[in-house]
């Protein structure tokens, strides 16, 4: 069986022609209205033909989360006290530190997790926002691709306050040391919050939105 080439893709008829509005909850199709307190008859969410103000929240997320990952960076994380040696360090310092003592694969989690993944959705979300915004139709596929892959890898971005966490709790079991976490991983942790509400905020349908008006 044959799948049907681009061109009789983009003929297929869209849901808001049809009349008919998918439920983001549990993906029951009802029958599109003007009310926009329609609920879904199946589980109760609001029905949106489109999220309101999806724009204008991601980019309010997004601008958030960028300026919370200044402090996130420049504040310390974690406070070390080892043998009368104390230390408060910053997402790069510990990533330095896990290097040089030979924890090459916490060093690699924590920087991917801190570093890498936080400026690529950062990147990522900016793309879509200002090409959404500026209704382009370029890469439109692959642009629905990133966003999903943005909401798949957003959710590991946790693991640095978690390699914390463990790590806290595994140097409590010694007598000699001791490590606490600083107020730089309340910042980080509220840089993946923002980040994940700025993806959800964001309506990637949006992106589709421009062939309507062809």
């Amino acid at each position: 069986m044959s799948m049907p080439g681009n061109g009789s893709l983009e003929r297929l008829p869209r849901a808001r022609q049809l009349g008919v509005t998918g439920c983001e909850a549990c993906g029951l199709v009802s029958e599109a209205t003007s009310d926009p307190h329609t609920r879904c008859p199946r589980c109760g969410a609001t029905l949106h033909s489109r999220r309101p103000d999806s724009i204008m929240r991601a980019w309010a997320f997004l601008i958030a989360g960028i300026i919370c990952y200044i402090p996130a960076n420049v504040l310390p994380v974690m406070y070390t006290s080892l043998l009368g040696n104390h230390l408060d360090s910053t997402i790069m310092h510990g990533v330095v530190e896990f290097w040089s003592s030979g924890s090459y694969g916490i060093a690699l989690v924590i920087f991917t997790a801190s570093v890498a993944v936080p400026c690529t959705k950062f990147l990522v979300m900016a793309l879509l926002l200002v090409t959404t915004q500026r209704r382009s139709r370029w890469a439109m596929r692959e642009r629905a691709r990133l966003y999903r892959l943005v909401e798949l890898v957003g959710y590991w971005s946790m693991l640095d306050v978690l390699v914390v966490a463990v790590i806290a709790a595994l140097v409590k079991f010694q007598a000699l040391s001791d490590i606490e976490p600083r107020i730089g991983i309340l910042f980080f942790g509220a840089v993946v919050i923002l980040t994940m509400l700025s993806a959800m905020s964001f309506d990637p349908r949006l992106i589709w939105d421009v062939e309507e008006n062809d």
